[in-house]
């Protein structure tokens, strides 16, 4: 497991409305024989806790599996080509959404790299936004 610095970009469209949340935090990546695991910590406002936060993305390039820890979980499975029903706890309850996977890509350097997926959310069937998520890392010696 090495230690990165993570920058993570992400990207939400709305009825034509572009929204973009950027965060840049340490983490920590792992290389298995299928996976590639990135693990970091948003750190939230008080008087809320940090949320852990672990991505997989499958070396085949096709699942990416985001999972959130802390006062509220979730659980997001972006498949390419194909669509899940997937939970995302709130401080009101959880929400059952729809994740359409579009395109996953995975550019791997010798020590440092960049993972790119996009996805549509749905409600009830109707669409609610289309997402881009860019996570660029390098390794972090400190």
């Amino acid at each position: 497991m090495d230690k990165i610095l993570l920058e993570i970009t992400g990207t939400q469209r709305i009825d034509g409305q572009r929204d973009k949340t950027e965060l840049t935090t340490v983490g920590t990546i792992e290389h298995t024989e299928d996976s590639y695991i990135v693990k970091y910590t948003e750190q939230q406002e008080p008087p809320f806790a940090p949320i852990d936060v672990t991505v997989r993305i499958s070396k085949d390039e096709k699942l990416v599996e985001m999972t959130r820890s802390g006062a509220y979980e979730s659980r997001l499975v972006i498949e390419k080509s194909g669509r899940n029903l997937c939970h995302y706890g709130t401080e009101y309850g959880d929400i059952l959404m729809g994740i359409a996977g579009h395109s996953i890509e995975a550019e791997i350097n010798d020590g440092d790299g960049r993972f790119t997926f996009c996805y549509d959310i749905d409600l009830n069937g109707a669409l609610a936004s289309r997402n881009e998520v860019r996570m660029v890392y390098k390794n972090n010696q400190e």
